[in-house]
């Protein structure tokens, strides 16, 4: 696919610079009542404190970390006060809504630690108003943006010292709402699981930096119109799996979407959003229900604007790829890769 990186390299330095984040320094909102003896209380660590990790050859696999936060609550409920736990397994009814009718959604953000020693996150508000969204079209009660904001914070704090230095990658935290309660029919569970655990990570492809090579999937499509694509549903992921593996063994690094009813226009990556550069021109498939909405999407779009570049969500035709000065694509995990 075409490369390029003029642009790529001025939106990640936009990135890194920008106001969005929002800063965990001194916030000390440890509730946990549950935890182990043997694990200390994450106050106790240094400032300076590392978990034990060869962060040099961090890649983007699970890494278990200290704690959890869980929060729970029922079909006609509102959720209320969490807690931290150690992290470890859940017991969950073999009936449970999640595990039979995929009653399920999680969202991803990050955490990092700066050269002078601050750490923040990235537009969680963000990822909280996505997953109200999300439980609405799956049925399912939502923490408000405040109790999702908070679980988030306590959980970065709590595995602080997991949090990679600078330039060494990120604490990737992962929020799941699931439906846990027990349901034989049909319908939504009974009762809903709210949790928050985290893991550090580096880069997501093996190809680190260098330029992704997409596979153009003609046979596999992502989601439909009138389906879930758009939210971030569990059951839009496994469908997936293997179409990435029929690419990588093609010596692929991902695959590329076109839309289900045409066959022709672009939709998204397995795991990101796609944007083309042409000119002073920027341009990445519209929102219609079938694509996932990006919280580094939506940044990249803003950080566009205000760089003065025209900006264009439009159904883009998989051969305007041939054509485009730049490719990549943006995404929590991903971060912005260029292909």
């Amino acid at each position: 696919m075409v490369q390029g990186s003029s642009y790529i390299c001025s939106l990640v330095q936009s990135l890194r610079s920008a106001s969005f984040p929002s800063k965990l320094a001194n916030y000390s909102g440890y509730t946990s009542r549950a935890a182990s003896n043997s694990l200390r209380h994450p106050s106790t660590y240094s400032e300076d404190e590392y978990a034990d990790v060869d962060w040099d050859k961090l890649g983007f696999g699970l890494t278990p970390t200290d704690y959890m936060y869980v929060m729970r609550c029922s079909k006609d409920d509102n959720f209320k006060e969490g807690r931290l736990s150690r992290y470890a397994n859940i017991e969950i009814s073999p009936s449970a809504g999640v595990l039979n009718y995929g009653q399920g959604i999680y969202e991803g953000t990050k955490a990092n630690r700066t050269e002078d020693g601050r750490i923040l996150l990235f537009r969680p508000d963000q990822n909280a108003t996505r997953m109200m969204h999300g439980a609405e079209r799956m049925c399912m009660p939502s923490p408000s943006i405040q109790q999702f904001v908070d679980a988030v914070k306590e959980t970065v704090f709590a595995n602080k010292r997991w949090i990679p230095p600078p330039g060494k990658g990120s604490l990737y935290v992962r929020p799941l709402l699931v439906g846990t309660g027990p349901i034989l029919g049909l319908a939504p569970a009974p009762e809903y699981t709210f949790l928050v655990y985290a893991s550090p990570v580096r880069n997501y492809f093996k190809e680190g930096t260098a330029p992704l090579n997409l596979y153009i999937d003609e046979e596999f499509v992502r989601a439909s119109p009138g389906g879930a694509g758009g939210v971030k549903t569990i059951t839009n992921y496994a469908p997936v799996l293997k179409a990435i593996a029929r690419a990588k063994d093609r010596g692929f690094s991902d695959v590329l979407y076109l839309d289900a009813v045409n066959r022709k226009y672009l939709e998204e990556v397995s795991s990101c959003n796609i944007f083309i550069v042409k000119g002073n021109r920027i341009s990445t498939p519209a929102i219609s229900g079938t694509i996932l909405q990006g919280i580094t999407r939506k940044s990249i779009l803003e950080i566009a604007r205000d760089h003065g570049y025209q900006v264009e969500e439009r159904a883009i035709p998989v051969d305007d790829l041939g054509d485009a000065d730049e490719v990549f694509c943006t995404g929590t995990a991903v971060g912005v890769a260029p292909n």
